[in-house]
């Protein structure tokens, strides 16, 4: 088995106001991820887990330590090389959606195939809009789907490149109990169906069950 991903000594601490003690939000974590697993991360609001999620997908900068992904330390990128080690290799599911609202659900599919240049990019996004049940909706804007679709567009936007590992950060969190159970079932099937490697950031234990196995965030340190 590959490692996927490997975090050493990781720490991020932001500077507070003048006068103020500079705050530590992550404090010294290890992590290992091989290819195929799937982790659950959890942790109440305020434990770190939404700065980690930003620190592995590379939009924010530790203040110490290394993430390894892929066989690539993410410290030793420029941001032009991030951006595009990012769209190769990083599948991002938010709360929000962050679709385009400009863009029909398969302009926003085929996002980061476009970044890449991939030649067969519409094909490619057809195919992930299908797999997520959107195939007849593909021409359809966010503002003209529900909740649901808008999370299934963005689900099939993170998996269109078959990353090397796909974040969810809280990706039900922001629909009703029975979408966000379907939108949960679809992800969790998909990761299985391609053999995706998955860290999932929720505080619902339910969820985190059906990972391969869980940490818990606590004050910035794992438990």
């Amino acid at each position: 088995m590959s490692t996927i991903l490997d975090v050493r000594n990781l720490c991020k601490t932001f500077q507070g106001a003048a006068q103020l003690e500079p705050v530590e939000v992550l404090k010294d974590l290890n992590l290992q991820m091989e290819a195929g697993d799937t982790l659950a991360i959890l942790g109440q609001s305020g434990s770190g887990k939404s700065t980690l999620l930003s620190l592995l997908a590379g939009l924010d900068s530790p203040s110490s330590g290394h993430i390894v992904l892929n066989g690539q330390d993410l410290n030793q990128l420029s941001e032009a090389q991030l951006s595009t080690f990012r769209a190769r290799n990083i599948g991002i599911i938010f709360q929000q959606f962050h679709l385009m609202s400009h863009l029909t659900a398969l302009e926003n599919v085929s996002l980061p195939l476009d970044l890449l240049q991939d030649a067969n990019a519409t094909a490619k996004a057809r195919e992930a809009l299908e797999q997520v049940g959107l195939g007849k909706r593909r021409e359809h804007f966010p503002h003209q789907l529900s909740g649901g679709e808008c999370q299934r567009v963005a689900i099939a936007r993170a998996m269109v490149v078959r990353p090397a590992i796909l974040l969810a950060d809280e990706p039900t969190g922001n629909l009703d109990n029975a979408t966000g159970a379907l939108v949960s079932d679809l992800i969790f099937n998909l990761v299985r169906d391609h053999k995706m490697t998955m860290l999932f950031v929720t505080h619902n234990e339910e969820l985190a069950r059906r990972c391969g196995r869980a940490q818990r965030l606590q004050n910035g340190r794992f438990i």
